[in-house]
């Protein structure tokens, strides 16, 4: 019988991720359920010897060029047969029975078409992971946030989120998805490359109709930063670019250029701001990002209709957290069920 779920890790690189935890990733999931494979996105490393000798039994597909997150989880998918995929990073560590409760919720509501577990830090189990956290959410103004996470404070974890509630974005550090719905969807958008693909494609879904949710039941440990670290200057370009060319594609033009605008200088003010401390190849990123996404932005349609979704703050989170040091989702007063 075949499994329900093909729990996809992409690797690159990521020998010595594929060490430490991919062992909990077999060991913590049925195999009547779902069925491990590690997609290789063309590594130099030895990650494929390592996969061969230690992990004989994990079923492996190697690309023949590194496809991206986007292009590679894509190309994955597609090959797939089961009823659901979860996209899971190879610097994820899962707890036991982490996989049940997705499915359940799946199985359980037929307009829920993602979820994502409860997401704590590897290297600090009680506390929130920048990833992810407890579910995702987006402001007015296109910036994420998390139950959890907001800008870069993760809260600790004392149960304070342990319901589960509806979604704007799941992340894809651990997103157990429909795979039907993924692919009429288009999948993850291929020219983001790497950041805000899952954010984007979550959006996408909620324009369609469909619900997403976080179950806490669901555990799992993400180290953070396994490709490229917080502050470095590629993940700063690509996390801008995707962001504005996110807003332009989901939003109706009317909006789109309100937002845009805004959007703008707050982004001329934080690269007023790199530039006051010195950071001068964060500045660069910031400019490349919007110069890419007045080349890209051809390539896309703005949204046709503008849905009102749960999920979106009509506050600004980057005010709420600089000038009114709210600095915990709960001191939001945010209803996630939609306001």
């Amino acid at each position: 019988m075949m499994q329900k779920v093909a729990v996809i890790i992409l690797n690159w690189n990521g020998e010595k991720l594929l060490r430490e935890f991919l062992p909990s990733v077999v060991r913590n999931t049925n195999p009547r359920l779902g069925k491990v494979i590690v997609v290789d996105n063309h590594s130099t490393d030895g990650s494929w010897k390592c996969l061969e000798r230690e992990f004989p039994d994990v079923e492996r597909i190697a690309f023949d060029e590194n496809y991206g997150f986007a292009g590679g989880y894509n190309r994955a998918i597609a090959d797939r047969k089961e009823e659901f995929v979860v996209l899971l990073n190879s610097d994820v560590e899962v707890a036991e029975g982490w996989l049940e409760p997705l499915v359940e919720v799946l199985e359980g509501n037929e307009r829920v078409v993602a979820v994502q577990p409860k997401v704590l830090a590897y290297r600090d189990k009680g506390r929130f992971e920048y990833a992810g956290a407890c579910g995702g959410y987006i402001d007015r103004l296109g910036f994420p946030f998390c139950r959890g996470r907001i800008m870069d404070c993760t809260e600790l974890d004392s149960g304070q989120y342990d319901d589960e509630a509806e979604i704007f974005w799941a992340t894809g550090a651990a997103l157990c998805i429909r795979r039907e719905a993924y692919l009429e969807a288009g999948g993850l958008d291929e020219a983001f490359f790497a950041h805000m693909e899952e954010i984007d494609l979550c959006w996408r879904l909620k324009n369609e109709g469909w619900a997403l949710r976080v179950v806490p039941r669901s555990r799992v440990y993400h180290l953070g930063g396994g490709s490229l670290p917080m502050n470095h200057p590629r993940k700063l370009f690509l996390n801008y670019r995707n962001n504005l060319l996110m807003l332009y594609k989901n939003l109706t033009p009317a909006t789109g250029r309100r937002v845009l605008f805004v959007r703008f200088w707050m982004d001329m003010l934080a690269a007023g701001l790199f530039l006051v401390k010195g950071e001068w190849s964060n500045v660069k990123s910031v400019f490349r990002a919007y110069r890419d996404f007045r080349r890209m932005k051809r390539n896309y349609r703005p949204a046709s209709v503008s849905r009102k979704v749960a999920g979106v703050y009509r506050g600004s989170i980057v005010l709420d957290y600089f000038l009114w040091r709210k600095k915990k989702f709960m001191q939001l007063h945010f209803n996630t069920e939609g306001e």
